[in-house]
């Protein structure tokens, strides 16, 4: 088994995307924190997002959660994070003060590949004969396409920066926090035990699965006014095989770059922290 990692930090203060690689349990994930609305820093100058994610990624390491259900395992990270922000002051009725994070998790086993997921960080997987199986559903996409057409709309008005067109966009982005582990909305961690309810989790049959590729949300390509995300981890996973990983983020950067101001394709910032790895379970 050969694993790749890469993590690039977008354009915002502190990375707030995490790792897991724990080879020696065959245990990978990557997590991605959210910033809440309200600011909050800690004692580093860290941010809510920041914090978030180390703290799951902390809690998917930790010896004693070594051999858990995956899906178990994110409920335990969320819980610990539940502590951790009452720790801080963050108020756990006050859905814009929460830090959160969405995560996937994947163990490799000799028969069954296993997973468990929250959000919109996805998990590919590829086949010998070709075949891409896109095994989780980016549970943020209706959300997140509901922000990019109030975002168009400013557009449209004549805003003209993203920081306009987000001030814009607040009021959305808060109503999207909102629907956070609600029948309407989506999985994600952040404290809330209703968390436990929106874990998907599952097992696949490792029988013939070459690679696996395991993405946070900062690899979407951005799209064009209209078009939706909901299909964009297939487009991710093909890109990175033809282009290998490496080289799709440097071309997924130079995009962005072409779009400052984000106007092109509306996007919430130029370029989000990118985080990846790359399973290759067989030549």
């Amino acid at each position: 088994m050969e694993v790749t990692v890469r993590t690039v930090q977008g354009v915002g203060a502190w990375n707030e995307d995490a790792v897991v690689c724990k080879e020696s349990d065959r245990l990978f994930g990557v997590i991605d924190g959210a910033t809440s609305l309200v600011p909050y820093r800690g004692a580093g100058g860290e941010t809510g997002g920041y914090l978030a994610a180390q703290s799951v990624a902390a809690a998917c390491l930790d010896e004693r959660l070594a051999g858990a259900r995956l899906s178990d395992m994110l409920v335990e990270a969320n819980t610990r994070l539940r502590a951790e922000m009452r720790d801080a002051g963050v108020p756990a009725d006050v859905p814009e003060a929460l830090w959160s994070a969405c995560a996937v998790l994947v163990r490799v086993g000799s028969k069954w590949i296993d997973y468990a997921q929250l959000g919109d960080c996805m998990l590919a997987a590829y086949y010998d004969d070709g075949t891409i199986r896109i095994v989780t559903h980016d549970q943020l996409a209706h959300v997140d396409d509901r922000t990019k057409a109030v975002w168009l709309e400013g557009i449209n008005a004549g805003l003209a920066s993203s920081a306009e067109l987000w001030t814009h966009v607040r009021p959305q982005i808060a109503a999207g926090r909102a629907l956070a582990n609600r029948p309407a909305g989506y999985g994600v961690l952040n404290g809330d035990p209703d968390c436990a309810d929106y874990v998907e989790y599952g097992r696949i049959a490792a029988a013939n699965v070459v690679s696996l590729l395991l993405f946070s949300d900062g690899l979407y390509m951005p799209k064009p006014p209209g078009e939706s995300d909901k299909d964009s981890a297939a487009d991710i996973a093909s890109l990175v095989r033809e282009a290998g990983l490496d080289r799709y983020l440097a071309q997924l950067t130079d995009l962005e770059n072409t779009d400052p101001e984000c106007t092109i394709y509306p996007r919430m910032k130029k370029s989000d922290d990118k985080t990846a790895i790359w399973i290759q379970l067989a030549p």
